[in-house]
């Protein structure tokens, strides 16, 4: 073989594992790309805001998502992560999902005007967002709820029941929730809607931004400038404020109704006590089954009208496909029907030894 032909078969050979070589890359970063758009197609980011003002996430919303999840699809996963009350924290976790891979993140932002950018940023990389219990902002993909501003009204018009006669002559004080949540403003328009004009008047109102020590702090600042007999009734935005806002008014030796929302285990206790006038129960099962059905039916590429009867408007986007729950009032006379009756709670869990009197009078056995 001569020279001239072995360069030429050299050549060849050099350009032809050239271009095989590049096919291989160009194949390989090809199947990156389609693993990044595929995503993973098992797993559902779970993010909840916060453990600290109210015990609901990590005992009830956590569980009953995760185990709707599994009955409806027995390969899927949930990666949970709670914010801890950090929105920083959350955005953290939210990049973390987005990095994994996942395809469906069910978001209840612990700061809900902070999450357009990112579920704009999600959504461009294929990401769908079911925004749980609060509306985050951005293009979320679906949203699962109660209807808050019929909560607030249930929370006003349980406060003039608990004031009776007395209603029309009564001074009212609120604290409401974070200025940053916009359940908490739906929540104090509700509560507005059926309070002003039949109280005498709210003569302090400020947000006790879901946090308990904040919550007891205004309180005693209430009780500081309007004096003990200042005002008759308090309305609180949930209830583990409104523990913060009792325990500061019997230490100012004060005795008037106080309402919260949650129907969390202590507040029922104290509702059975006699300490708080009344809670709002939100079914947290059917709440956490809804969310559930929207993210796997997003997962799996289905319209998720089937779960979303209604739509809701956000600040930043319309006609979000929405599930939204009703709730009820619970007071000392419907224990029994509303909690116990759906299996929130049993009798033994709320009637511990320093409640069984109480118990008794109220007819729980």
């Amino acid at each position: 073989m001569n020279a001239l032909l072995r360069r030429a078969l050299v050549s060849t050979a050099g350009l032809a594992l050239a271009l095989s070589m590049t096919a291989a890359c160009g194949k390989a970063g090809g199947d990156k790309k389609d693993s990044a758009a595929s995503g993973d197609t098992t797993s559902i980011g779970l993010l909840l805001p916060e453990n600290a003002s109210s015990v609901r996430y990590e005992s009830f919303d956590r569980p009953f998502i995760e185990a709707k999840v599994k009955s409806l699809c027995a390969s899927c996963k949930v990666l949970y992560n709670n914010a801890e009350g950090s929105a920083a924290k959350q955005k953290q976790q939210f990049d973390t999902l987005l990095t994994q891979g996942v395809k469906v993140i069910i978001l209840d932002a612990f700061d809900a005007a902070s999450t357009q950018g990112w579920v704009q940023e999600a959504a461009a990389k294929g990401v769908k967002v079911v925004a749980y219990d609060r509306l985050a902002t951005g293009p979320v993909a679906a949203y699962a709820s109660f209807d808050n501003e019929k909560v607030g009204e249930l929370q006003g018009q349980a406060l003039l029941d608990a004031l009776g006669p007395q209603a029309a002559d009564a001074n009212i004080v609120m604290i409401n929730g974070d200025e940053a949540d916009p359940n908490a403003a739906q929540f104090k328009t509700g509560a507005h809607k059926v309070l002003d004009g039949k109280i005498k008047k709210v003569v302090y109102e400020q947000s006790g931004q879901w946090n308990l020590t904040v919550a007891g702090q205004k309180a005693a600042a209430a009780v500081t400038q309007l004096g003990k007999n200042g005002f008759q009734a308090v309305y609180s935005a949930n209830d583990g404020m409104a523990g913060a806002i009792i325990t500061q008014l019997q230490g100012s030796g004060i005795k008037v109704p106080v309402g919260g929302q949650d129907a969390s285990l202590d507040a029922i206790q104290r509702v059975v006590a006699g300490d708080q006038a009344y809670t709002i129960y939100k079914a947290y099962r059917p709440l956490a089954d809804s969310a559930a059905e929207l993210a796997v039916d997003l997962l799996q590429g289905k319209d998720v009208k089937s779960v979303a009867t209604t739509t809701v408007d956000s600040s930043t986007d319309k006609n979000i496909p929405a599930k939204l729950l009703d709730a009820k009032v619970v007071t000392k006379a419907n224990i029994a029907q509303t909690v116990i009756a759906d299996g929130l709670y049993k009798v033994s869990d709320i009637c511990i030894a320093d409640y069984a009197a109480a118990c008794t009078a109220a007819g729980l056995k």
